[in-house]
């Protein structure tokens, strides 16, 4: 395969929604550069991109293909994106190495949740887009009504550069080059006049674009003003110059599966679509900007690694400074490892082609990298530069998973470990205090995903259960309790004598007047409580040098499960202010259990309550759902902190009980027909209302019985 340098390369991100044709488009571009002798069907599964076996079962893109097509002395490098919500991970690491996002949407169906979650990713990123409205040959299609969507969604810089040339034909109308253009069965287009029917809107949608592209360029002004037009070339460099600020969205029609416009749709990426010479240069985490310059020293980033069949690891990577080569040694600026490069790759979906170099501004892929993973940084030995990762979604569903069969925990451990590295936006949690294995991502599809791949690679068949809440005990007052341990069973026996205060860590220790302190000590527990010990102890009932520490290890054995469920036990002050020990009987495993017991006994008389995680929780929705979604959030005791308004959206702000956003996602989704989203964080732990504590009690009882 030839190489080509970052003048010569177009970086592309197909985005949208789930059925908007995003795949099938790809399909056709590769058909029209002559990649393909025949196109796939979804249907038939044999597309280029969907070829894993779990995208051909649904029939639907789950992770994202790499594919690329010479179109015109020009490299297109393709990334095909899930549609589906669940997948936002793949749009966003495919929005980060593109240059230019093409959202696809389908001329049926309008602007759909899909489009509008990979806007707000390509508008963090400023990336250039452009939009394509694919699906014309279906019935009932308004073009003009799509077009209005895309502008109150999108704004108005969403700019119209061809119309439908009629139902039922195989035309498309150009108001750039003002051409009605007709594509054969190959997809192969015919230059014509545009059809009087279609003349008086085509110069109106002309002109508006010419004003369009005036408008956003002084030096063009002037020349529109002093000429009343602007020529082919001065339109093609004002959109281009246009698209690089974000502030035109050129949009362009297609029938993919009919193969209509794909090839008139890549003339305009090769002609107007930015190169990676002209996109900033990367953004590096030292804040040191990295210019595509194939000569200086080499810079990968990897934005996705995939284990394919029979194959290994695959490593996809965007050259962003140097030339890669077979044989070299760079360094990975997370790990220190060295790795060295084998075969670099041009691919299409499954199907790789070697190359002997890649150019900074491509996309390939390597075999078998050792020690680099998703958002690795690979350079020179030395270098300091590290580009920016990707900021992938926080989860917004969870669920426990555990094996079906027993004696597979190591299996599904190593299987989830390898899907995690594979998929940074799937998260997974080890909690040893509730025993439990949590996995997180946007929805049930991606778990669902994960458990099949679970099956399908590592042979371990899983199930979903809730998961269990992270509670916590603590007290409320402050009470005193005394215990005496004695045990006599022939010879030495046990002996230590406690009086202990427990009271909630809430500020300074105020002690009473019979207590004086004579020394502090905080211990950090494992889920992250503090616990404060003050050394009370006068006259030396207990000696305090030896037995401290068996009394806090005592103390900390009964704070891993609190009295009132089993639950740990949060932030919390112990005084030990009285005492006794035997000169032979009392050793430290006598003081461990007296503490401990203790303890449990002044927790008790304390008023404790069981505390519960709180998240801070952010619902973005349209407008018309904004009433039943604050509805169905004050079923689940939130508090409601605000509204307000963000572009089309109404944004929530509240603070929910953890345990009330099982399968919150879900019940969004289908609230608000699919277009709402919500993100949480956890904000803090406050007592739970008597009335829920008492359920929750009741549970835990019922499964220690059990």
């Amino acid at each position: 395969m030839n190489v080509y340098d970052a003048d010569h390369i177009r970086n592309i991100a197909l985005v949208g929604h789930q059925g908007s044709g995003k795949t099938m488009l790809a399909e056709a571009m590769l058909y029209a550069s002559g990649a393909l002798q025949r196109m796939g069907a979804i249907e038939e599964g044999n597309t280029v991109s969907d070829y894993h076996p779990s995208e051909k079962e649904r029939q639907m893109s789950v992770f994202t293909s790499l594919l690329h097509a010479e179109w015109k002395g020009h490299k297109i490098n393709i990334l095909d994106t899930p549609g589906y919500p669940d997948f936002i991970g793949e749009v966003i690491a495919a929005l980060k190495v593109a240059d230019t996002a093409l959202y696809v949407i389908n001329a049926a169906e309008g602007v759909q949740v899909g489009t509008e979650l990979a806007w707000r990713s390509g508008e963090d990123l400023q990336k250039p887009a452009m939009f394509i409205i694919n699906h014309l040959d279906k019935d009932k299609v308004d073009f003009r009504s799509v077009v209005a969507q895309i502008r109150d969604r999108f704004g108005r810089g969403a700019t119209v550069v061809q119309l439908p040339g009629g139902s039922g034909t195989r035309s498309i109308i150009d108001v750039l080059v003002m051409k009605q253009i007709t594509f054969d069965d190959k997809g192969r287009p015919s230059f014509s006049d545009i059809a009087p029917d279609f003349l008086e809107e085509a110069e109106a949608l002309h002109n508006e674009l010419v004003e369009n592209i005036a408008e956003n360029d002084e030096s063009l002004m002037e020349l529109y003003f002093e000429k009343g037009e602007l020529s082919e070339d001065e339109m093609r460099q004002g959109l281009h110059e246009a698209m690089l600020r974000r502030e035109l969205f050129p949009i362009f029609l297609t029938s993919a599966t009919k193969n209509i416009g794909a090839s008139r749709l890549m003339s305009f990426i090769d002609n107007v679509c930015p190169a990676p010479a002209e996109m900033p240069p990367a953004e590096t985490v030292e804040g040191e900007p990295v210019p595509a310059d194939p000569n200086a020293d080499p810079v990968a980033f990897i934005y996705r690694t995939m284990a394919e069949q029979h194959v290994g690891d695959y490593s996809f990577f965007r050259v962003y400074a140097g030339t890669l080569r077979q044989g070299l040694d760079l360094e990975n600026a997370q790990t220190g490892n060295i790795e060295r490069l084998g075969q670099l790759y041009a691919i299409n979906g499954r199907d790789r082609e070697p190359v002997e170099r890649m150019l900074a501004g491509d996309i390939g892929a390597l075999v078998k990298l050792r020690h680099t993973h998703t958002n690795d940084t690979l350079h020179k030995k030395g270098s300091r530069v590290v580009i920016k990762p990707i900021e992938f979604p926080e989860p917004r569903y969870r669920v426990a998973v555990s094996p079906t069969r027993e004696g597979e925990e190591d299996k599904l451990a190593q299987g989830l470990q390898q899907i995690a590295i594979e998929d940074p936006s799937l998260q997974v949690i080890h909690d040893p205090l509730l025993s439990q294995i949590v996995i997180g991502g946007q929805g049930e599809m991606q778990l669902e995903i994960a458990r099949y791949r679970l099956k399908s690679r590592f042979g371990v068949d899983i199930e979903f259960s809730r998961p269990k809440v992270a509670y916590r005990e603590t007290v409320q007052t402050k009470a005193r309790a005394k215990y005496r341990h004695k045990k006599q069973t022939g010879g030495a026996g046990q002996f230590a004598d406690i009086a202990m205060l427990v009271e909630p860590l809430d500020g300074e220790f105020k002690p009473d007047p019979d207590i004086s302190v004579r020394g502090k000590a905080e211990m950090e527990m494992p889920w992250g409580a503090k616990v404060e010990f003050i050394d009370a102890i006068v006259g030396g009932v207990i000696d305090m040098r030896r037995f401290f520490g068996a009394i806090q290890k005592g103390v900390a054995e009964a704070l891993q499960k609190g009295p009132i469920s089993g639950y740990p036990v949060g932030d919390i002050r112990v005084v030990i202010y009285d005492g006794g020990m035997h000169s032979v009987d009392s050793n430290e495993n006598a003081f461990k259990t007296a503490a401990r017991m203790c303890f449990r006994e002044a927790f008790r008389q304390a008023n404790p309550v069981l505390l519960e995680p709180i998240d801070n929780v952010e619902v973005l929705v349209p407008d018309t759902y904004t009433g039943d979604v604050m509805g169905d959030l004050n079923t689940r005791r939130a508090r409601i902190q605000g509204i307000e308004s963000e572009g089309p959206f109404q944004k929530i702000v509240a603070q929910v009980p953890e345990a009330e956003l099982y399968r919150y996602s879900t019940a969004l989704r289908s609230l608000t027909q699919g277009r709402g989203l919500h993100r949480a964080t956890f904000s803090h732990y406050e007592p739970m209302p008597r009335h829920v504590q008492e359920k929750v009690v009741a549970e835990a009882e019922a499964l220690q019985e059990a």
